[in-house]
C-alpha cells in the first residue's frame, strides 16, 4: 500500500477529504455468519460515498467490493483443519510461525476459541509501522486487547457490537444436556472476559438495533453515552421480487448459518413436525448446511430428515429466486442482534413470520407476523394461520417490502458511520 501521509501541521482533526478506514475482523467470510455479510455490503456503501477502505482479516477471509483492499492477516485457521490424534488439529512443527501461533493452538485444545485474542496480537503488531496509512480503526467486534494496544498508539477506534455474545453462551449453556457439557461451553466462552474489557475501554461503538444497545449496556456495563445505534440495510437490488416466478402455496423458508441454540431451528423443525400432520404436503426449506447436531438429531428422531431440504453456497440472486418461489418465511432465533434473514426476505416480497427474539420485533415491525420465542407451538400457529390467508401473506409481503426500502437500505449505514468516524477523530484530537 502506498497510501498517501497527511500533513500533519495543517491537517484538521476531521480530514477535509475522503477518510481512510481501516476495518480489522478476525474472520470474515459471508457463509461464515451475519457478520461476513455485514463486512461486504457495509464497505461497499462506504466504497460508494468515496471513502478508501481496508480490511484485515484472518482466515476464512472476505468477498470484498473490488474498490476494497483486503490485507490477509494469516491465522493457523485450526477450524478448517482435519483432525487427528484425540480428535485435536494437529499442525506441521514448522507451521508454528511465532509465539502467537502457539496460543493460538493452545487455547484451541483446551477447548477455548482464541482467534479474537491472537488477531488482536497480530493486528496490534502490523499496525504500529503503518499508524500514518489511516483515519480511522473501525472494528467489526473482535473487541480484542489489540485494539487497546492500537489506541494507546493514538489512533481513533470505534467498534460495532453486532450483539453481547454473553447472550450466546446463556442460550448455549441453558440448552447443555450435561455437567461436563455446560462446563466445556463455558470454557469455550472464556474470550467474552476480553471482549468486556475492551467494550468497556472503547471511546465510542456502534450496535446496529436499540434492543442490542440496552443489552450491551446491560450485558458489558457500558457507558450508554458512548453507544450509537446505527441500523444494518439490506441490498434492495439482489434482493427484490421476481414476480415472473411463480410462488409456492405450500413451501416455508428458513435461514440458519449455524446449528446452535441461538438461531432456533430446533423450534422450527417441531413446528414443521406439528403443521405436517394436517399438511403432509408442505415443504421446509432452509438455507444452510445439515451438520451432525442437535437439528439433525431431532430430524432423525422425529421421521422427517429427509422432508427438509438443505441448501448451501448460494449466491445472493439464488437466495433472492428462491425467496420467489416461497409462500412465507420464518425467522426462529432465540436471539438476534439484528437479523438479515427476515430483512432480507422482507426486500423479497415474502411474509415473514419471526419470533421476538432480541432485535427482531424492531426489524419486522408491524410487516410481519410476530410470536414468542422457543414456542413451537406459537410458531406453527401462526405459520399455519398465514398459509390459510393469501390476502393477508399479500398485504405483509407489500409491507415488508416498503419498509426495508424506507429504514434499512446500507446508503443509510454508510452515511450514519461517516458521521461517526468524525466525531471519534475529534474525540480523539481532543484526548
Amino acid at each position: 500500500m502506498n497510501h498517501p501521509r497527511p500533513d500533519l501541521t495543517t491537517a484538521s482533526p476531521v480530514p477535509n477529504r475522503p477518510l481512510r478506514i481501516l476495518m480489522p475482523s478476525y474472520r470474515s467470510h459471508p457463509y461464515t455468519g451475519g457478520q461476513g455479510v455485514y463486512m461486504r455490503h457495509v464497505t461497499k456503501a462506504l466504497a460508494d460515498l468515496g471513502h478508501q477502505i481496508d480490511v484485515i482479516s484472518g482466515p476464512p477471509y472476505p468477498e470484498l467490493d473490488p474498490r476494497v483492499t483486503l490485507i490477509r492477516l494469516p491465522s493457523l485457521d485450526l477450524y478448517a483443519r482435519p483432525k487427528g490424534f484425540l480428535d485435536l488439529p494437529w499442525p506441521r512443527r514448522d507451521e508454528f510461525r511465532d509465539w502467537i501461533d502457539v496460543q493460538e493452538w493452545l487455547i484451541h485444545v483446551s477447548g477455548g476459541f482464541g482467534e479474537p485474542y491472537t488477531f488482536g496480537e497480530r493486528f496490534a503488531r502490523w499496525m504500529r509501522s503503518r499508524l500514518s496509512d489511516y483515519d480511522i480503526v473501525h472494528d467489526n467486534q473482535t473487541l480484542c486487547y489489540g485494539l487497546l494496544k492500537i489506541m494507546g498508539m493514538g489512533m481513533p477506534v470505534a467498534s460495532t457490537i453486532h450483539h453481547p455474545i454473553t447472550m450466546d453462551k446463556k442460550i448455549a449453556v441453558a440448552a447443555a444436556d450435561t455437567l461436563t457439557m455446560r462446563m466445556l461451553v463455558r470454557r469455550w466462552y472464556g474470550f467474552l472476559a476480553m471482549q468486556k474489557k475492551v467494550a468497556r475501554a472503547l471511546p465510542l461503538a456502534v450496535t446496529s438495533s436499540e434492543s442490542t444497545r440496552r443489552d450491551v449496556i446491560s450485558e458489558f456495563n457500558m457507558d450508554p453515552g458512548r453507544i450509537r445505534v446505527v441500523h444494518l440495510g439490506v441490498d434492495s437490488q439482489a434482493f427484490r421480487p421476481y414476480p415472473d416466478i411463480p410462488r409456492r402455496h405450500n413451501r416455508i423458508m428458513a435461514t440458519a448459518s449455524a446449528d446452535v441454540p441461538l438461531k432456533g431451528l430446533v423450534y422450527l423443525v417441531r413446528a414443521y413436525h406439528e403443521l405436517l400432520q394436517t399438511r403432509p404436503d408442505l415443504e421446509l426449506v432452509v438455507i444452510g448446511k445439515l451438520r451432525e447436531g442437535p437439528t439433525a438429531k431431532l430430524l432423525a428422531e422425529l421421521g422427517i430428515i429427509d422432508k427438509v431440504q438443505f441448501k448451501t453456497g448460494l449466491t445472493d440472486d439464488e437466495i433472492a429466486q428462491l425467496y420467489a418461489e416461497t409462500t412465507l418465511a420464518v425467522a426462529p432465533s432465540v436471539y438476534e442482534g439484528f437479523g438479515f434473514p427476515p430483512a432480507e426476505a422482507m426486500a423479497c416480497g415474502v411474509p415473514v413470520v419471526s419470533t421476538d427474539g432480541g432485535s427482531l420485533p424492531e426489524v419486522v415491525g408491524d410487516a410481519g407476523v410476530i410470536v414468542p420465542a422457543k414456542d413451537s407451538s406459537a410458531l406453527a400457529s401462526a405459520i399455519g394461520a398465514l398459509l390459510d390467508d393469501p390476502a393477508r401473506r399479500t398485504e405483509l409481503a407489500d409491507r415488508g417490502r416498503m419498509r426495508i426500502l424506507e429504514r434499512f437500505l446500507w446508503s443509510r449505514t454508510a452515511s450514519d458511520l461517516i458521521s461517526i468516524y468524525q466525531d471519534a477523530i475529534h474525540a480523539n484530537s481532543q484526548a
